[in-house]
């Protein structure tokens, strides 16, 4: 039977930019190689990968009713992901992320528009407690509506034995809430930070350091290192590493994400945690594979043919 995951996110779509030369410059005319218009947003790109390799996704979120906010529901349809808790709001047009994208990594400038506007109201607490397996939320920074009540949401699911996680992403206004990031470890099951995000938020990205730096009460914690790996901090202070798959990169965009789906599926269905990280180490080189962070998103079975090729 195949587990719920309830997503509970930001919602915009990514219009991505790319070739080895993206970076703006005044009073210059540059071309690029390709455009698209695409699926964005942390939190979606996770649910679009989670459905695809199999997992029930459910995900809550605010969009603007017009153009693009009906274009990333189609999206969401698109990949499985059931959207029924999806609204639409004539408060603010649908947010948009312009990625400029290279082999090597991308920039993002983002509109935020509707992606500040998720709330509490927004989220059906009950249905969550009856039907979900997992509760996951990607850009705490960007949720800016739900930043107080995360806790109290994870709190709550806990309670009613449902397991957590969460994604930061990056603080556009580099002010990184540690002191509200560190009380809600005590609830999530399991943590999922790239190195930069650790960085600023802990003061450090060395494994050695950054478990001393961690809270004591806290889950699991994987650590997106890019073309170093992943490591996983497990609950008695041990790290175990995994190095990264060797892939010739076409768009990082969504490679973390896809990472945090592939974890999720990965430990959902009762592998190890040390599996669970190496199967989303796949899922996150696959995603490099590929412009944007849906399309071609893979199976399970295309990740396991991905993995063997490379044992």
């Amino acid at each position: 039977m195949s587990k719920v995951v309830y997503i509970v996110g930001e919602l915009n779509p990514d219009v991505i930019l790319s070739g080895p030369d993206v970076k703006p410059e005044p009073n210059k005319e540059k071309l690029i190689e390709r455009y698209e218009l695409t699926l964005g947003s942390s939190s979606a790109i996770t649910a679009c990968v989670l459905a695809r390799l199999g997992v029930e996704v459910r995900f809550v979120s605010v969009a603007g009713n017009d153009e693009y906010g009906r274009f990333c529901l189609e999206q969401l349809k698109r990949y499985g992901v059931n959207a029924d808790r999806v609204s639409l709001t004539d408060r603010e047009k649908t947010g948009v992320t312009f990625s400029l994208s290279t082999p090597s990594d991308r920039s993002l400038l983002t509109y935020m528009g509707t992606i500040p506007l998720m709330e509490p109201s927004l989220i059906p607490l009950g249905d969550i407690a009856r039907e979900a397996d997992h509760v996951h939320f990607g850009s705490f920074f960007l949720q800016e509506g739900m930043k107080p009540h995360w806790l109290e949401l994870f709190r709550q699911a806990r309670e009613k034995g449902v397991t957590t996680s969460f994604d930061t992403g990056y603080d556009p206004h580099e002010r990184w809430d540690r002191e509200l990031i560190e009380p809600l470890l005590a609830c999530t099951d399991y943590f999922v930070p790239s190195e930069t995000e650790a960085e600023h938020i802990f003061g450090t990205s060395d494994p050695a350091e950054l478990a001393g730096r961690l809270p004591a009460k806290r889950g699991l914690v994987a650590l997106k290192r890019g073309s170093r790996g992943a490591s996983l901090l497990g609950p008695g202070g041990e790290w175990t590493h995994v190095d990264a798959f060797r892939v010739d990169p076409i768009d990082t965009t969504g490679a973390g994400d896809s990472f945090n789906a592939g974890f999720l599926y990965a430990i959902l269905q009762g592998a190890s945690p040390e599996a669970s990280l190496r199967y989303a180490s796949a899922c996150g080189a696959m995603a490099t594979l590929r412009v944007g962070g849906v399309k071609g998103a893979p199976t399970a079975d295309e990740v396991r043919e991905f993995m063997a090729r490379r044992i």
